[in-house]
C-alpha cells in the first residue's frame, strides 16, 4: 500500500492536472499552473527526480507559457496529445539511455548493493516499457479523441483511466511477483 501511495506521490503534478484541466481554458490554465508549482516544489523537495520530474518541469513550463501568456490555442487543442506523448516520450528516452524512470524510486526501497544488478535494471526496464506503453497509447487515444474518431468521450476517458490504473497495479504486482518466484527457486535449491 505505502508503494502505491509514492506511486500516487511521484505523479502528483500528472494527476492534479488531469484532475483540474478539463471544461474551459480557465481550468486548463489553472491545471498548468498548478501543476507546474508543483513539479518544483516536489522537485525542490526531491518527492520527484528523475527524468518524470524533467519532462514535468519542461512541458508544464512550456505548456503554461503557450497557454496562460500566449492563448495558443493550437496548444490547447493537442493539449492531450502533447502531455501524454512527452511522458511517453521521456519514459522511452529514459530507457534507451539506460536510467528507466522507475529504477529513481524503486531505489528507495531496494538494498543499494543491487542497484546496478542486471535483475533490477532488467526490472526496472520491463515496468518503466510498460508505463511508455499505457502513455503511448494514451497520446494515441488522446489524438483520436481529438479527432472524435470511433468512440464517445466517455469510452475513451474510460480506457485512457483503465490503462493507468492497469499500469499502477502492475508496478506493484511485477515486483512482488518476482521476489516469490526467486524465494520458490531458492527453496527447491
Amino acid at each position: 500500500m505505502m508503494g502505491f501511495l509514492k506511486l500516487l506521490v511521484s505523479f502528483a503534478p500528472w494527476l492534479s492536472f488531469l484532475i483540474i484541466a478539463h471544461g474551459s481554458l480557465f481550468r486548463l490554465q489553472l491545471g498548468l499552473c498548478v501543476a507546474l508549482g508543483l513539479s518544483i516544489l516536489m522537485g525542490v523537495l526531491k518527492l520527484h527526480r528523475g527524468i518524470i520530474l524533467w519532462v514535468g518541469l519542461a512541458f508544464f513550463a512550456a505548456a503554461t507559457v503557450l497557454v496562460v501568456v500566449f492563448k495558443n490555442m493550437w496548444t490547447v487543442q493537442y493539449m492531450g496529445v502533447l502531455a501524454n506523448g512527452s511522458l511517453a516520450l521521456g519514459t522511452w528516452a529514459g530507457i534507451a539511455i539506460g536510467k528507466p524512470f522507475t529504477a529513481d524510486y524503486a531505489r528507495d526501497h531496494t538494498d543499494p548493493s543491487l542497484w546496478n544488478s542486471p535483475l533490477f535494471m532488467r526490472t526496472n526496464n520491463i515496468i518503466a516499457s510498460v508505463w511508455g506503453g499505457a502513455f503511448t497509447c494514451n497520446a494515441l487515444l488522446a489524438w483520436l479523441k481529438m479527432k472524435q474518431l470511433f468512440f464517445s468521450e466517455l469510452t475513451f476517458e474510460l480506457i485512457s483511466y483503465a490503462l493507468l490504473i492497469g499500469v499502477a497495479v502492475f508496478t506493484q504486482w511485477y515486483p512482488a511477483y518476482l521476489r516469490r518466484q526467486r524465494a520458490a527457486s531458492s527453496a527447491a535449491a
